[in-house]
C-alpha cells in the first residue's frame, strides 16, 4: 500500500475518532464514569488530606479524574469504531451477494 494512502486512511480514522470522543453522548458518559471512579480513586488515595491530616495534591486529584474520563473515551471510541467497522463488513457482503445475484 501507497504511504500516502496509508497517511491518508490514518488521517480519515483520527477524524472519525476525534468526532465520535466529543459526540453520541461519549463526553456524558465518560464524565458520570469518571465522577464515580475518580471520586473512589481520591479517596483511596488521598485518604489522609481528605481526613485532613496532610495537605490535599491537587494535580494528583485533577489526574485521578482524568484517567478514567479518558479510559471511558477511549473504549467508547474503539466500541463505535468496531461497531461501524462490523456493519460496514456486512453492508459489503449483502452488496456483493446482490451483485452476484444479477450477474
Amino acid at each position: 500500500m501507497p504511504m500516502s494512502r496509508m497517511l491518508y486512511q490514518l488521517a480519515r480514522r483520527s477524524r472519525e475518532a476525534g468526532e465520535l470522543a466529543v459526540s453520541h453522548g461519549t463526553p456524558r458518559r465518560a464524565a458520570k464514569l469518571a465522577a464515580v471512579v475518580g471520586t473512589l480513586l481520591v479517596l483511596i488515595n488521598q485518604w489522609e488530606a481528605v481526613t485532613g491530616a496532610v495537605s490535599m495534591d491537587w494535580l494528583k486529584v485533577l489526574l485521578t479524574y482524568c484517567v478514567p474520563y479518558l479510559v471511558a473515551t477511549y473504549t467508547s471510541v474503539s466500541k463505535d469504531l468496531q461497531s461501524r467497522r462490523q456493519a460496514m463488513a456486512a453492508e459489503m457482503e449483502v452488496y456483493g451477494k446482490i451483485r452476484n445475484s444479477r450477474g
